[in-house]
């Protein structure tokens, strides 16, 4: 009935203003485009303050990335020197190992001539030693075969005055 009484009024006035539904219309309208305007303006400064924080994010993120490169390359140039002055330390140790075992071959070849050279020198001392000793022998043994000999032979008297005399001048001689 209602539906009816107002479909037999709006028969009876036609004009779109008197309709109520119109008026939801244009309130919901309205509304819409104003607290919509009002909306809008927060959410796309809501979507930008958002879009700037990631922007800022992002910028972080690869100035991170490139300083983490920079601290990667640093430190494989790093570790690139260190291997290069381990190498260059192992190799001079090297050397100086090679050096150390050249001058101690070196040294135990001297000491070793050293010594020969000493026990060349003492072997010459004995020898002269010797040599002195079995002149000296000889110089005694000739003395005593001389004195036995020129005593049987030319006697006593004048002769043993010659013969004494001889025999103190032979040492002298010899030596």
């Amino acid at each position: 009935m209602i539906g009816t009484a107002w479909a037999a009024d709006a028969a009876h006035s036609e004009s779109i203003f008197s309709d109520p539904a119109f008026w939801v219309a244009v309130a919901f309208v309205l509304f819409f485009a104003l607290a919509g305007k009002a909306l809008w303006g927060r959410i796309s400064a809501m979507l930008d303050k958002r879009a700037a924080d990631i922007a800022k994010a992002l910028a972080d993120a690869a100035r991170l990335r490139e300083e983490a490169m920079k601290a990667k390359q640093d430190a494989e140039r790093t570790l690139g020197q260190a291997q290069a002055e381990g190498a260059e330390i192992l190799k001079q140790a090297r050397e100086e190992a090679e050096r150390m075992q050249a001058r101690a071959a070196q040294n135990l070849e001297t000491a070793v001539a050293l010594r020969e050279q000493q026990a060349l020198d003492r072997i010459a001392q004995s020898e002269a030693a010797a040599t002195k000793e079995v002149r000296d022998t000889a110089v005694d043994v000739a003395l005593s075969a001389t004195r036995a000999l020129l005593r049987e032979q030319v006697g006593s008297g004048r002769s043993a005055a010659l013969v004494d005399e001889a025999i103190a001048e032979l040492p002298r001689r010899l030596h």
